[in-house]
């Protein structure tokens, strides 16, 4: 156990799980933004996929997983930042040997977490326990999420907000995902750019995604 417990908390040990559970939230990140689109459908497709969700057995240990890679990512992305800065002081970064390309991504990855984690605290007490209506479909009583999101995405202000740190999502996982790799030991000289490409692009599709359900209701709605 002791043994566990010391590589889990030293900076290769921690850098890993770092890696893992960035990847974890990346893969969440992207079902998520693929429920959002059902926006563009109609009212109940998206409320009954919500409901779908939120009445499957298995959401409380769905929900107990993200937020233990949530916090393991955050909390050990802060202790390897102090380690960092401590030993060179230069802001935590997990990029390639000699990749200059990536130091502004890497520099800033911290600052992007705050805003990501700031946007995250505000989308749930929006969202997940905001004002509750209901509506019914073939006899079934569901919460009507749909109406709450018209609601919340016909105020400009948190549009703006909300683009903009899905943006820094988006930025956040373009460099992080391509990291999250080379920490986990896919460093090639053959396939590396090949990750930092699908991983640029797998960022732009989150940001540009998620900004897709704001600005069609914005607009459109």
């Amino acid at each position: 156990m002791d043994r566990i417990s010391h590589y889990f908390f030293s900076t290769i040990g921690s850098k890993k799980v770092v890696g893992l559970a960035g990847l974890a939230l990346a893969g969440f990140v992207l079902s998520h933004m693929a429920g959002n689109m059902l926006i563009l459908v109609s009212p109940k497709d998206y409320n009954t996929y919500a409901h779908a969700l939120i009445t499957n057995p298995l959401i409380y240990l769905a929900e107990a997983g993200l937020i233990a890679f949530f916090l393991a990512h955050i909390i050990l992305g802060i202790v390897l930042t102090v380690k960092n800065r401590m030993a060179k002081g230069t802001t935590y970064a997990v990029s390639a040997k000699g990749d200059k390309s990536a130091s502004y991504a890497s520099r800033t990855m911290v600052y992007q977490g705050i805003v990501i984690g700031v946007f995250l605290v505000y989308h749930l007490v929006t969202f997940k326990f905001g004002p509750y209506y209901e509506v019914t479909y073939d006899g079934v009583l569901m919460r009507d999420l749909h109406r709450l999101v018209i609601e919340v995405f016909q105020k400009p202000a948190y549009v703006v907000w909300y683009v903009f740190c899905v943006g820094v999502l988006g930025y956040h996982l373009s460099h992080g995902v391509y990291s999250s790799f080379q920490t986990l030991g896919f460093y090639h000289a053959r396939y590396t750019p090949y990750i930092k490409c699908i991983s640029v692009i797998y960022g732009i599709l989150i940001g540009a995604g998620f900004m897709v359900q704001p600005l069609y209701v914005y607009l459109f709605d």
